[in-house]
């Protein structure tokens, strides 16, 4: 009886550990994946920034020949 009783709090606590670390691993991803999707906004912002300034600077080219 005992032996099973011990069993079976193993197998407990082996199962709290895989949901644990199922748990860990897809809050993991999550954050990787909001990581991603704000470097990718910054680099979008970046891009637009960088594509007035080359219009700017066209149009000021532009005025001065």
């Amino acid at each position: 009886m005992n032996q099973t009783f011990e069993r079976s709090t193993t197998m407990y606590n082996l199962s709290a550990e895989e949901l644990a670390r199922a748990h860990t691993s897809a809050r993991l991803q999550q954050a990787q994946s909001a990581r991603r999707g704000q470097q990718l906004a910054a680099a979008r912002r970046l891009s637009r920034k960088a594509e007035r300034a080359a219009a700017q600077a066209r149009l000021a080219l532009a005025r001065v020949i």
